[in-house]
Formats: structure tokens, sequence, C-alpha cells
């Protein structure tokens, strides 16, 4: 993201003014969502805003701001200085969202463009300043990047760290599990035994229900740990083993 922050200097910043003149960024008219020149934001995936695709790439960013909503656009010439609008041709908006702002108790001095909320597949970019806030909601396919980015890096002479972290991501999305094991017990011949792939490994035969298999691998990674003075995860394997042993007994 790159973008000035103007401060407010008392003035008024959106719509019109007491007196009907317009004020700093009057509605109806672009807005660089900045200062000097156009504000750029760059996505290295496919997205989708508030719903609707977005090819990846790097975006001027405007909007068109009015009193009950804003229109804000992505557009594919980032060339333009100042707000582009002697310049601005719609035709080369790439995508066009309408978000609605609000008024906030807090007052921002100055211009800040946030990204909040971040989730697995998601994130809210919020655009602040004076006393209105507005969002809009990114979300983008962690499945599709990560499957991508797993193939080309098992390509490419992969270590034991690489089967590990490929192995965790399928552990920790619940995923290709017997592959999970295939990759740990690569890891364990490649770098030797250590109490993460260890614990990682018990992890995913539990989620198999391969619950013997699990208690061997956690008390592997619990003795490990030990030796290593980790206690989070001497503790974190005595928790699973009761679990194991529990559903052991129960079937």
């Amino acid at each position: 993201m790159e973008y000035s922050r103007p401060a407010a200097r008392g003035r008024k910043i959106f719509g019109f003014q007491a007196d009907g003149q317009p004020a700093l960024v009057p509605y109806g008219r672009i807005w660089r969502v900045g200062a000097n020149e156009s504000t750029k934001i760059t996505f290295d995936t496919d997205v989708k805003v508030n719903g609707q695709s977005l090819p990846k790439g790097q975006y001027a960013l405007y909007v068109f701001p009015y009193s009950e909503y804003w229109d804000l656009v992505f557009h594919m010439n980032i060339t333009h200085w100042g707000d582009g609008r002697n310049n601005y041709d719609p035709k080369e908006d790439v995508l066009r969202v309408r978000i609605r702002p609000i008024t906030t108790l807090v007052f921002q001095e100055n211009l800040l463009i946030s990204f909040d909320e971040i989730g697995h597949d998601s994130v809210k970019m919020v655009i602040q300043w004076a006393r209105t806030k507005a969002d809009v909601l990114i979300t983008f396919d962690t499945y599709e990047i990560m499957r991508t980015k797993i193939e080309r890096t098992l390509k490419e002479n992969p270590t034991a760290q690489t089967y590990y972290e490929v192995a965790r991501y399928y552990q920790e999305e619940g995923i290709h599990l017997a592959e999970a094991i295939s990759y740990l017990e690569k890891a364990l011949e490649k770098g030797g035994e250590t109490y993460y792939f260890y614990r990682v490994k018990s992890l995913v035969e539990g989620d198999l229900g391969y619950y013997d298999a699990a208690i061997q691998s956690a008390n592997k990674s619990l003795k490990l740990a030990a030796m290593e003075d980790k206690d989070e995860f001497v503790r974190l394997n005595q928790k699973s083993i009761k679990t194991w042993e529990d559903k052991l007994e129960n079937n």
C-alpha cells in the first residue's frame, strides 16, 4: 500500500462547508484517497472485494464520495498525479464497489488506511479521516494459494523443514492427512527426531483416529521436549496423551 497521509488541520473534510462551499473532498468528485501521487494498492494474488472478483496486480485507488455511500474504484492507470480528475477515464476502472461510510466518535487527524480483522482468508481494509470511517471486505482463496505454493516448493529440493511445514498446514486445516503422515515421515528421515516433528505427527494420527500411534508419537515428542526444557510441549503432549487414552477406553 502506497499513500500519503494529509492532515485535517481544522478543515471540513467531506461534503460541503456550512456556507455551502465545497469541503476539502466534495461529494461526487473523484478523490485519490490521499495526497500527492495517486494512492496505490497491490495484490499478489486474485482477490474478491465485497464479493466481486479483482485480478492480482497494482491499482490506483479512488473514491467518489457521497453523503450516504462511497464508490470505491480500483483503477488500472497508476500514473496519474493528484486526484487524476483531468485524466481519469472510467474505462480504465477494473472494479467499482459501493461501501457505506459511518460517523465515528474518535477524530482521526491524519488520513489512515489500515487492515483489520485479519483472518485466514479475509481482511478488512479500513479508511478513516476526521470523523468518517468506511471499510471494505477483501477475501482470498487461501487453499488455492497454498496448494500452488506447496506444489512449487516440493519440486525445489525440499528439506526436512519443508515437509514438516506442509504437514503442519495440512493438519491445521484438517486436509490431506494421509499425505501429511508421509511428509512427516520424510521430515523425520531427513531431519532426525525432533519434538515438534513428532508433535505434529501425533496430532495427525489423532485426527485420523489412530490413537495408539498418536500416543506413541506424543510420548516421543514429550521425551525430546523434556530433554530441551520445552515445558509447554511437555504439557501439550501430556494433555493429548490423556485425551487419546480416554478415547481408547471409551471405544
